[in-house]
């Protein structure tokens, strides 16, 4: 299974607009970093979990030629504002499956009403076939992929395990439901958005220490502000089994 980072920032990426914070002015390229997003490649399937704001560059810039389908975490812009950037997709494809839970598909149809209103659709907007999900398993391809419940402040969102990979962005806390489908990974993918305590995120300190409790074999930190300080120096202070995203980062699980 290859695993490609598309974006390892927060909501507003890094740089900064109109930042002076010297993070936001780094020349070292792992300090550049798009909205959250990867790209789950197996056998002949492509799988892109998340489509923010950066999404066809993101497309772009990793010459990805073909998705099978998009899975979301929740409802956020910075998770979902690239959803129109699905087109050649669905003119390549038909219909684009996505997947999502209940009250994320009906934010989708809010916000994106020109691309769901089957009465009167924009001419060219992309063909989208919505998939629901909830914390029970579903099969992607050939492959089970295992939705993990866990909780974005007071908003219960879903991770997602791919095999011994595991993958969670904007965790706050993960309930034992969501600690008992995290056993026994080889791979595990959790947010670290600062140093600072974060009402909605984990900070560097809760991560490591969930981390350390849930012992995956290797963990890398996404969703990461410039905040957090330069991808070189806080690297040097983690855990042997612990590393920083950065864009464009490719891990073969």
């Amino acid at each position: 299974m290859k695993i490609t980072f598309l974006g390892t920032g927060t909501s507003q990426g890094i740089p900064v607009i109109n930042c002076s914070h010297p993070v936001c002015l780094s020349k070292d390229k792992r300090d550049k970093r798009l909205r959250v997003s990867i790209l789950v490649e197996w056998d002949k399937y492509a799988y892109v979990v998340d489509c923010g704001p950066d999404f066809r560059y993101q497309m772009l810039r990793a010459d990805v030629r073909k998705i099978d389908g998009v899975l979301f975490t929740h409802e956020h812009s910075d998770h979902i504002a690239g959803l129109d950037d699905i087109r050649p997709f669905s003119f390549q494809l038909g219909e684009v499956p996505i997947y999502a839970q209940r009250r994320v598909l009906v934010n989708l149809e809010k916000r994106f009403d020109y691309i769901f209103n089957e009465v009167d659709k924009y001419p060219g907007a992309p063909s989208i076939k919505e998939n629901e999900i909830s914390e029970t398993p579903f099969v992607l391809g050939n492959l089970e992929v295992i939705p993990i419940e866990v909780m974005h402040g007071n908003l219960p969102i879903l991770g997602y395990r791919f095999k011994d990979f595991a993958y969670l962005t904007d965790v706050k806390t993960i309930p034992d439901s969501g600690k008992k489908k995290l056993q026994n990974i080889d791979v595990l993918v959790l947010n670290a958005i600062r140093h600072k305590s974060h009402h909605s995120h984990l900070n560097l300190e809760e991560a490591l220490a969930l981390i350390a409790e849930l012992k995956p074999k290797k963990a890398y930190l996404t969703h990461i502000s410039h905040h957090l300080g330069f991808h070189a120096e806080v690297e040097k202070t983690l855990p042997e089994n612990v590393f920083l995203a950065y864009d464009e980062l490719v891990l073969e699980v």
